[in-house]
């Protein structure tokens, strides 16, 4: 999901600043929040938003994800990969195909 050299750069970039002080977990899941909610803005008004602008915002999200996951130490890949296993069995192919109803509903 994240190369290593991904992780790396982002980590040598919050080492040199000096704000690992500063990355406690509640801090960086406001800011992920605080960047998807950014994310959005770009489409408050059109769906045709500026696609610059919103790999822009998606990068702060993803960086603070990243961040965060390494915080915690657990693993991006790992992570997602599990909750995908609880998802494929809260929406079964043969229920959920073509419907965005949610898993108590279906």
């Amino acid at each position: 999901m994240f190369e290593p050299s991904v992780r790396a750069e982002l980590a040598a970039f919050v080492a040199e600043r000096d704000w690992a002080q500063f990355h406690t977990p509640q801090n960086l899941a406001e800011s992920i929040v605080i960047e998807a909610a950014e994310l959005l803005e770009c489409f408050q008004w059109d769906e045709e938003a500026d696609i610059e602008r919103v790999q822009e915002e998606l990068a702060d999200v993803l960086t603070y994800c990243v961040l965060l996951a390494d915080r915690l130490g657990v693993e991006p890949d790992a992570v997602v990969l599990e909750k995908l296993v609880k998802t494929r069995e809260k929406y079964p192919v043969e229920k959920a195909r073509g419907r965005s109803t949610k898993y108590d509903a279906l």
